[in-house]
């Protein structure tokens, strides 16, 4: 059982940096547990104020049910208790639920409420498809406003007044008016994430629209480098952050945007280039060329 109220999760994730581990395979493309529990151990020992288990970055759309809560399960069992760790929900409403129930079962310390699949919905269905799911747990739940189910600031407040579990919005979408809208009426009774890919790129503009903290996908591989640029955005650092930005992260952008799902995939690359690898990537994905991921090497090592 989680030792997080929603209230007390709201409080630890919004005080530092958010991980988005990757779910490691093998070359047959099976489960990597192993490997992957050795990766939680290792990024659980920098200062992370949580860890999302099987999300985006962690390919949790290539995940059937059962490997989700495996995945979720290794999670909790090797940190310990020592950082929160969420669990997803995603794709239909009966199949949310019971996932966000499995989760709870499994120890998780909250929910990621992900977009639902494939078809668009209006703000009434997004909002009783949420709201579905903060009924059917106790824990911590964040939304993820992203793709199909882009949530209004309407919606948002609809949600937070009745549902008290729902803890967070997470920002998938970028739109500068719509997250000032959220913000100027949600306020303070939720907590922000930055959720775009490869956040570091958006967190200093938007720390000044209450999104305190965000999702790293580089923590994955250069978890060191990350914590000192979230605590360069913290401390509004221009300097710091935009020199950061020039040196390491708008060259890995360029290599990023070559290829449709690189996003996830250049983030595995930068395992197998720190010595770290977690294997493939699973289709419909495709793994960088391997003079990309030298490319990527030799950047990576201009950070030390």
């Amino acid at each position: 059982m989680t030792s997080y109220s929603p209230t007390d999760l709201a409080a630890q994730l919004k005080s530092g940096l958010l991980s988005f581990p990757v779910t490691h395979f093998g070359q047959d493309g099976a489960l990597d547990l192993a490997g992957y529990r050795d990766h939680i151990e290792w990024l659980s020992g920098f200062p992370v104020a949580g860890l999302f288990a099987a999300g985006g970055t962690g390919e949790g759309f290539s995940l059937s049910l059962d490997e989700t809560d495996q995945v979720v399960r290794a999670a909790v069992e090797q940190v310990d208790g020592r950082v929160p760790v969420l669990a997803p929900a995603t794709g239909a409403t009966v199949k949310a639920v019971a996932q966000a129930k499995a989760a709870e079962a499994a120890g998780a310390d909250g929910i990621l409420l992900m977009p639902p699949y494939l078809t668009e919905a209006s703000q009434e269905g997004l909002y009783e498809h949420a709201a579905r799911v903060c009924e059917a747990t106790d824990l911590g739940v964040v939304v993820y406003s992203r793709a199909n189910a882009v949530l209004t600031d309407v919606t948002v407040d609809r949600l937070a007044d009745s549902h008290p579990t729902l803890i967070g919005f997470k920002d998938g979408v970028g739109n500068v008016e719509q997250m000032t809208r959220t913000y100027a009426r949600v306020g303070e009774r939720l907590m922000y994430i930055g959720g775009l890919p490869t956040a570091e790129t958006f967190a200093l503009p938007l720390l000044s629209l209450g999104v305190s903290t965000y999702s790293s996908a580089l923590f994955n591989f250069v978890p060191e480098w990350a914590i000192d640029f979230y605590d360069a955005v913290r401390r509004q650092d221009h300097a710091e952050v935009y020199r950061r930005l020039n040196d390491f992260v708008l060259p890995y952008l360029d290599i990023r945007d070559r290829k449709a799902g690189y996003a996830v995939s250049i983030v595995k690359a930068g395992l197998k280039a720190v010595g770290r690898p977690a294997g493939p990537v699973r289709s419909p994905l495709v793994d960088l060329a391997e003079d990309e991921v030298g490319e990527l090497a030799a950047l990576i090592e201009k950070t030390h």
